[in-house]
Formats: structure tokens, sequence, C-alpha cells
């Protein structure tokens, strides 16, 4: 299909309604005139702001497991639990304490284990001085529990999230808060959490499972969180401490296990390699894939997800590494060095490994069509360093767009309609990676195109996170089981807080074929 085609089919759901919500965050950060551009939630850390020696953060312990959120329910397919967010004061570094936001006084929130067709039940407290939100990031949940920002938790105030998981919907999952304009605040400052949906039974159920979560952190020389500098709002906050578990450089014992990866960074890409092993790809954030695939390093950008086995060459201990991905940050020069991560000591690899995972229905034919431009306004860049501070919060707030437009809480930038299948083409015009999400619905890839070259997908997988090259365009089918709103953003937090970010209204489907 030619650009003129795809754009005269495109032309009705590329519509946009104006439409109140009225929300409590609306009023209090919303300005309707349009040349009032709201800059409150951007702050800068000191120009002199000195970072703690990494030699100070205790490293190369072994690796600990992940908290369990509780289940209060004695019920069969029941989950209810409590989770409350506060501020607490975390020991990273000996005889020092780092004020942090907490998910149940944890660091990296506890961790959701529950299975296909369970109801689950969370009670959330809100003990933090400003809103926040819980989204369950790809979780198949309606709209008015998914903590989009237009359904704010205030500070002070609970909210309880309920829904049932729909069967097929077992995936590796996590929650995050999504607030207007301080999402990447509350992430930064440490509000993160798993969330797993398993089947009763899958092709791997029998193998025992570890979980690697991969997030990062800052620390000034008093071991506290500093507030963003001018070009982490410009590419998105990377923490110069990348924790697994929590923890800094640990060592990791696999003995054949099925491996969870996330990456719960804010803007920082993961292209993970093992010395001496390869990774066999065995799912994706939607769940497993067809078949195992080798693969000799994992590309995780922000928000992505993977399920792997690891295969050693030989046994002993072997180095995780990120091998260096530039995104052509701007503002920054930076040496293209790979990062070490962890330990790792293979006891065993894995054995008998089915060679069928999972049969995927054959793909129907899209019945409507999306287009979603990302793109930067670099006039916005001109002599950034000699504005003033106001200047320079004024150009961020109106830099990253989203068919031309930064985010309006009140304006419904698309309209879909429940249970149609779409075809998305996603193209970034900018001149640095974004990764694009979509609330509500996994995606599949159907092809790419760059430099004029369109590359079929490789392997059918299920994704509600992919990364979007410079000048790339990638057509992603889906559609939506639920009516509401939903969003669609860049998940570079830094740049979703700053307007590249849209809202789409799903209706009924009166059709009657």
């Amino acid at each position: 299909m030619d650009r003129r085609q795809f754009l005269k089919l495109n032309a009705l759901s590329l519509a946009s309604i104006g439409i109140a919500y009225g929300s409590p965050m609306h009023q209090m950060h919303h300005n309707n005139t349009p040349n009032a551009i709201n800059t409150s939630f951007i702050n800068f850390a000191p120009s002199d702001l000195k970072l703690l020696n990494k030699n100070q953060f205790p490293s190369g312990k072994k690796l600990k497991k992940l908290t369990l959120l509780k289940n209060e329910s004695k019920e069969k397919n029941f989950f209810r639990a409590t989770i409350e967010i506060k501020e607490s004061q975390i020991e990273f570094i000996k005889g020092k304490k780092t004020k942090c936001y907490t998910y149940n006084g944890l660091i990296l929130g506890p961790k959701i284990e529950v299975y296909e067709g369970d109801t689950v039940e969370i009670l959330v407290k809100n003990q933090l001085k400003e809103p926040t939100t819980i989204h369950w990031h790809g979780v198949p949940v309606p709209p008015d529990q998914d903590g989009s920002p237009h359904d704010p938790i205030l500070a002070g105030k609970e909210k309880i999230y309920r829904f049932t998981l729909p069967l097929n919907s077992a995936g590796t999952y996590w929650y995050h808060p999504h607030p207007h304009y301080i999402t990447s605040k509350q992430v930064y400052m440490g509000l993160a959490g798993i969330f797993i949906i398993k089947a009763r039974k899958d092709a791997l159920s029998h193998f025992n499972e570890k979980d690697l979560v991969f997030s990062d952190l800052r620390l000034d020389e008093n071991a506290q969180i500093p507030e963003n500098t001018l070009t982490d709002w410009l590419n998105g906050r990377e923490g110069e401490f990348v924790l697994i578990n929590g923890q800094y450089k640990p060592k990791i014992t696999l003995q054949g296990e099925r491996i969870r990866l996330y990456n719960l960074c804010s803007a920082r890409y993961l292209n993970l390699k093992i010395q001496n092993a390869k990774f066999i790809l065995v799912g994706t954030d939607g769940g497993l894939i067809e078949k195992p695939r080798i693969e000799e390093e994992l590309f995780l950008a922000p928000a992505s997800r993977v399920e792997v086995f690891i295969q050693a060459n030989k046994t002993g201990e072997l180095k995780l590494e990120s091998i260096y991905y530039d995104r052509d940050k701007m503002m920054v020069k930076e040496k293209k060095e790979n990062l070490f991560l962890a330990h790792i000591n293979i006891e065993k690899n894995p054995e008998n490994l089915p060679s069928t995972l999972r049969k995927f229905e054959t793909l129907k034919d899209p019945q409507d069509f999306k287009e979603i431009i990302m793109s930067e306004d670099h006039h916005k860049m001109h002599g950034m360093m000699k504005k003033n501070e106001q200047e320079q919060k004024t150009a961020l707030a109106s830099m990253f767009l989203i068919n031309k437009k930064t985010y309006d809480l009140n304006r419904i930038d698309l309209i879909s309609k429940v249970g149609v299948i779409e075809d998305w083409i996603v193209i970034n015009e900018s001149h640095m990676d974004h990764p694009f999400h979509i609330h509500g619905t996994q995606f599949e890839l159907i092809s790419s195109k760059l430099n004029g070259t369109i590359k079929k997908a490789e392997f059918r997988a299920l994704r509600d996170t992919i990364n979007v090259r410079p000048k790339e365009e990638l057509r992603l089918r889906m559609k939506q089981d639920f009516v509401g709103l939903r969003m669609y953003h860049c998940h570079i937090l830094e740049h979703e807080d700053l307007g590249m970010m849209g809202n789409l209204e799903v209706k009924a489907n009166n059709d009657k074929n």
C-alpha cells in the first residue's frame, strides 16, 4: 500500500475530537491556553552536582530472590493484596540512608505472580505527597483499571484495582506509576515491580524459573537521588549504577532455568551478551514464541521483556555485559564502551527443550489503519546552552511530538473500535531511537522499513513495546478488546512526560457484519 492509499484509508481514524475529563490531575496541571506551556514539573539538578564514587557501592554479592507479594485471599483463582506507596529510607551505601519511593518499602517492588483466569484485587494506598497511579504494563485490563494519568490516586488516598485475567494472557509484565508529568521522577525514585501471568500448563512450565530485573540508579556524593540534568530531559535518564534485582554487579548462578529478563530502566537500552554462551529466546512481552531461537546478543529497549534459557559453551564463571549501542543522544559525546553487569556461574545447561512452544492463529487482514509519527522539534535545540533556565524548560516542554502535537490530557487523538484488527504504521522521523508502547493490547510486528528496504518480521511474537530506529517505519497489527481510553507513547519516560504521548478512544463496535 502506498502512502496516498494509506492516508485515504486512515483519514477517518486520524480525526481528533475534544473531550473534557475534568480529573484532579488535569485541573492541577493543564492549561487550555495554547501559548501557555506547563513547565512546572521540569526541574534541573545543580550544575556542580557531584556523583557518588562507584567504588562505594557494594558489589559482587550473591543474587537475591525477589520478594513475593502475599496473596491475602483463601479463595480459589482469586488474588487479593495490598500495596503501600510511600517514601522510605534505603541503605544502598553503608551508614547512609537514601530517600526513595517504594512499593511496600522495597526498592524493587514485590513480585506479583498470578495465573490465567485469576481475578486480581489490589488495594493501593498512596502515602506520597503527590498523585500517583499503578499502570499494569502490558496486562490486559479494562481502561478504568489501567492506571492512566486520567485516573490519579491523590496524595493520602486509596484505590482498589480489580480485574480478571483472560485465557491466553500468560506473559512477562511489570507495573509502574503513570501520573501526568511526573512518571519519570517516580520511576527513578524507585517505583517499579514485576507482574507475571502464568499458564496452568505450557510447554516450559516444568522448568524452574529465575527473574533478572534490570534497573538503573543515580546517587550523588551524599547517596541521595538527584533531579534530572538538561541532557537527561533531552535523552532520557540513565543512572550510573545498573542494578539486577536491586543489586550492583551481583553473582548469578544458573542451573538450566527458564529466565525472565526485564528492562525497567527509564531510558537505558540493553544489548546483552555473555562470553562463551548463547541465549535461547523462548518468549517476548506477551508470552511464548512459536519455536526457540538462538541469539548471540539480546537487545532490550526500555520497558521490553523476554524469556530465555542460557546455553554455555563451557561451565564456570562468565561475564554478562551490555554491548554499546549508539542511539545518537543529543548534546552528549560518550565513549563507546561495553558495560559489565554481573558474574554468571553456569552450573548446568538447559536440557530437553521442546522444539515447538506455542501455536499462533493465522493472522487476519487489517480492517483499519493508523499512522503514528514520532518526531522532535530541533529548532528548539538552537542555542540551548545559551538559554536561561526558563527558556530551556519551555523548549523542552514542546520539543517531543507525536503526529506534530505534544500531549493534551483532554484531547482524543485517535479512535478505534472494539475487536477491529488494525495495522498501525509507526514512523520515527527523529534522529534518535524511541521505544513505542501502547496500552491495552499486545501487537505483532508485521514488517519494518528502513533506508527503502522492507523486511518482514523474522518470527511471530506478541509485544507491547518495540524500538523504532531513526527514519524507520514499523507495521504493527493489533486490536483492542475494551471500550474506553488508552494511551500510546514513547517509553523513554522523560519523553513521555514532555508530551510524546497520545490518547486513543476505543468505542463499541456496532457493526453487524
